[in-house]
């Protein structure tokens, strides 16, 4: 069950056309090669760099100073979150009159929507479901410092809707739809959420089993439903319909339909 006029998510597109390299880019590549591979909806980049001159293949994630700085926050979750579960190691970052980045050490795999995935997306759904089971089981509860339950989400929103200038359009539908949001169903199980379960952030190997995470700037505790809803959801965008219920299925968990509508709606509104 969907949140009727809800618009699902989809955080960013794959590049293949020409990119201008910001300058800090460059000079972190050092004269290596810079390869791009990943644009999001805040008109941030992210490039490749290959090992060059003794330094490991790594990836630079950039921000126009024009976006909302959430590197630092994605930094110090991943910093966090390394000594449990395979995620990318920071190695630098920075900020400058044009924007800010952050470089990161590559880890094993391919994004789930790789083309070879998006061939395979039955296998690719079962590894999505299968590593967020892990991510979960993975991270301590207790010693996460990070929030991301619904009064910290919904507080987030509106500080970010006063930072940033957002068409007045689009500022309307999204306080319609937290006005409109039912009280928050009760706790399924409260798990560290990833933040952003979706199909990109998600690593496979060859054979088809998940072996790492990206993109963790929102990781934080929560109910795990907040992770499943959007997990299954992003199948649908990026592989069409009938796989939301293999990521359930490889998660170990039976849908719930309630938890799925109202975690869903929170996602659309925030």
């Amino acid at each position: 069950m969907t949140a009727a006029g809800a618009r699902g998510p989809v955080t960013g597109a794959r590049l293949d056309g020409p990119v201008e390299v910001p300058a800090a880019v460059r000079r972190v590549a050092d004269g290596g090669q810079i390869e791009p591979v990943w644009r999001n909806e805040l008109g941030g980049l992210t490039f490749r760099l290959a090992p060059h001159r003794g330094a490991v293949e790594r990836y630079v994630k950039w921000l126009p100073a024009t976006a909302p700085d959430h590197l630092a926050d994605e930094a110090a979750r991943l910093r966090w979150a390394v000594a449990w579960t395979p995620v990318p190691r920071v190695l630098d970052g920075g900020r400058d009159d044009a924007g800010a980045w952050l470089v990161t050490a590559a880890v094993p795999g391919r994004s789930a929507v790789d083309p070879r995935w998006l061939a395979d997306p039955g296998t690719a759904a079962r590894a999505l479901g299968a590593g967020l089971r892990a991510l979960h089981d993975a991270l301590p509860v207790a010693e996460c410092p990070f929030d991301w339950g619904v009064p910290a989400r919904l507080a987030a929103a509106d500080r970010r809707e006063r930072a940033v200038v957002v068409p007045a359009e689009e500022k309307a539908r999204r306080r319609a739809a937290r006005a409109a949001l039912p009280e928050p169903p009760p706790v399924d199980r409260l798990v560290v959420c990833h933040g952003d379960a979706c199909v990109p952030n998600t690593l496979l190997a060859e054979d088809g089993r998940w072996t790492a995470h990206v993109d963790l700037g929102a990781l934080g505790v929560a109910d795990r439903w907040a992770d499943l809803a959007i997990a299954a959801w992003s199948t649908e965008w990026n592989y069409g319909p009938g796989y939301e219920d293999t990521v359930y299925e490889a998660y170990g968990v039976a849908r719930d339909d309630a938890r799925i509508d109202y975690y869903r709606r929170l996602w659309d509104a925030t």
